[in-house]
């Protein structure tokens, strides 16, 4: 009896462990073959897993402030590529180069960041602020 409480136990394990990564990162919203760039001004950043996530207010051509979150990795994955926790504070003006969502919506997943000093973070490899000297 033990050990058929075990077996199952592992069972119910391997399945509920694997069923929410597959479903979680399918990345079919985003359009990996466009980018388009944001500027706008520093709402929040979250330095946290599983993803990092970036707000700015953009103004748009009418002048109405439209709200981006903006997603990237987890930030064991984003540190070799210059991103820090303190890279952004609020009140910061940044370029980000996302991939956007399908449905047009004001989300994307980050391909690099431009700040106001012209640091790039992310992309090509360059380093940002904060990052370790090469």
């Amino acid at each position: 009896m033990r050990n058929r409480l075990i077996v199952f136990c592992v069972a119910v394990g391997l399945v509920a462990s694997t069923v929410p990564s597959s479903a979680h990162h399918t990345g079919s919203t985003v359009l990996s073959d466009t980018t388009v760039t944001q500027t706008g001004v520093v709402k929040s950043w979250l330095w946290a897993n599983p993803h990092c996530l970036l707000r700015i207010e953009v103004k748009g051509a009418d002048g109405q402030a439209v709200e981006w979150v903006m997603e990237t990795q987890a930030p064991n994955s984003i540190y070799s590529e210059g991103y820090r926790k303190n890279s952004f504070k609020p009140g910061d003006q940044v370029s980000v180069t996302v991939n956007p969502v399908a449905n047009g919506g004001p989300y994307g997943r980050i391909a690099s960041v431009v700040l106001a000093d012209g640091t790039k973070i992310g992309g090509d490899g360059v380093r940002g602020r904060g990052a370790a000297p090469q």
